[in-house]
């Protein structure tokens, strides 16, 4: 049984699904349990069960969210692939520190592979775990969005929420 809950953001309804030792299968802004849970790898499918909130992982978005943004790093993920350069990218993608964003190309230098540019997007492009692998945090080569299967506008605003303040 895999529990979801979806919690209301600035950027919109945030819908987290966790698997019963809490780790999160899949996350993404909207509100489509079904939707997310097909975006897993299918060994990672199970029945959805809707929950009002999901205790620690559920407090660790509200954390995130009044500003402390290192709060969802200990949240535990649990992704599959068939390929081992995707769960790595995975991981190292958990290491990306909030308000120092990375390129496509950094991305991959990070994950040992320079010259696998297009790999490491299509990591990003493949995540199921938004926010809690934060791809929102890889900008393209000349500092622009890039894409964001949930919208720009989401990736902007949660880029903008882990800005560090400037003094004035």
């Amino acid at each position: 049984m895999i529990d979801y809950a979806t919690t209301d953001t600035p950027a919109g309804p945030f819908t987290v699904l966790v698997d019963t030792d809490g780790a999160v299968r899949a996350a993404g802004f909207g509100t489509d349990a079904p939707a997310l849970l097909a975006l897993t790898h299918p060994t990672l499918r199970e029945p959805l069960r809707e929950r009002a909130e999901l205790g620690a992982v559920t407090g660790a978005v509200a954390a995130y969210l009044a500003g402390d943004l290192t709060a969802i790093d200990a949240v535990p993920v649990r992704q599959h692939t068939d390929g081992m350069f995707m769960a790595h990218a995975w991981q190292v993608l958990r290491d990306v520190k909030p308000g120092d964003p990375v390129t496509y190309t950094a991305f991959a230098a990070l994950a040992g592979r320079p010259a696998a540019v297009r790999a490491a997007a299509a990591a990003c492009a493949r995540n199921a775990a938004a926010l809690f692998v934060p791809c929102h945090r890889v900008l393209r080569t000349d500092g622009s969005l890039g894409g964001y299967r949930w919208g720009l506008d989401v990736k902007k605003w949660l880029l903008g929420h882990e800005r560090p303040l400037t003094a004035s």
